[in-house]
């Protein structure tokens, strides 16, 4: 197989089919071959920016016709995609950076063209998740994708919270101008976490900073801030034994109690009660008679 050529089944498209193409989220060597060949050979691209997509496909010397995509008008062009697809054509989807639909557009339209008998089709490659999972130094074994945080404050911590009480790795990603926010809140719901900041992933200016969120944070300058983030934290270790504020929590859930609830949902999935007293502090506030 030579470089942008399709070999075997591949070597004609199937009609009425989607691609799912993945491309490079940051270095454009990192498009393989087979990407590069099926969106040379589908008769349209769906992108989620043509712009974006308009440079990728220029670098490459690739000519299509494109839909724009994008994550707010997702389902207005589901029909027209299908519509595509119904006439015979075929076509592949791509998104900025990635797999379409992990966290960006792609999966109602996956969902739509399933729906109306249509075949949808992988091309895999680059992934900031995997990516970050494996350059950080964290156990790869098991782990949870949360992908973006809520913007709220007080859903952030929550969701925050929530995650931290797993015992396997999350990965997570974050906006540039809320890194060090996040970082913040990682630092007082769960100290002592070993963590993985990755920042730039593939590009020029990649970085991964390790340790305490804590320490992490103290890395994160205003220049070092900008940039896609992924982050990569520990699973919650799990506790050796209940201690007897854990029990009096639990014991509490019977009187509906929310932050005893709360404490005992943290406690059961793994964290010490001491973090989890630590956890509901910071995202319901202290409890009456500790208020600073």
């Amino acid at each position: 197989m030579t470089p942008g050529s399709l070999d075997g089944e591949d070597a004609r498209l199937a009609p009425g089919t989607l691609y799912l193409v993945a491309t490079p989220i940051g270095n454009l060597g990192d498009l393989s071959a087979r990407a590069l060949a099926v969106l040379v050979a589908v008769d349209w691209i769906a992108a989620e920016d043509t712009r974006h997509t308009g440079r990728l496909l220029a670098h490459f010397g690739v000519k299509r016709p494109m839909l724009s995509v994008p994550a707010p008008r997702e389902a207005s062009r589901v029909a027209v995609i299908v519509a595509r697809l119904a006439r015979g054509t075929n076509g592949a989807l791509v998104v900025d950076a990635g797999s379409p639909a992990i966290s960006d557009p792609g999966a109602r339209l996956v969902r739509a063209t399933i729906d109306a008998g249509f075949q949808v089709a992988v091309v895999p490659g680059p992934s900031a998740v995997i990516a970050a999972l494996t350059v950080s130094g964290l156990d790869p074994s098991a782990f949870t994708f949360a992908g973006f945080l809520p913007a709220r404050v007080g859903a952030r911590d929550a969701r925050l919270a929530t995650l931290l009480a797993r015992p396997e790795t999350v990965v997570l990603f974050e906006a540039p101008h809320r890194a060090r926010a996040t970082l913040e809140a990682l630092a007082r719901l769960a100290p002592e976490r070993p963590m993985a900041a990755c920042r730039e992933l593939t590009k020029r200016h990649e970085e991964v900073l390790r340790g305490t969120p804590a320490a992490v944070r103290q890395q994160v300058t205003d220049e070092k801030e900008r940039g896609e983030w992924a982050l990569v934290i520990a699973g919650a270790p799990r506790a050796a034994r209940v201690s007897r504020a854990a029990r009096q929590h639990r014991d509490s859930v019977a009187s509906g109690d929310p932050r005893g609830r709360f404490i005992a949902d943290q406690v059961a999935a793994g964290a010490s009660a001491e973090e989890a007293a630590r956890r509901a502090d910071f995202v319901l506030g202290p409890p009456k008679g500790k208020r600073p």
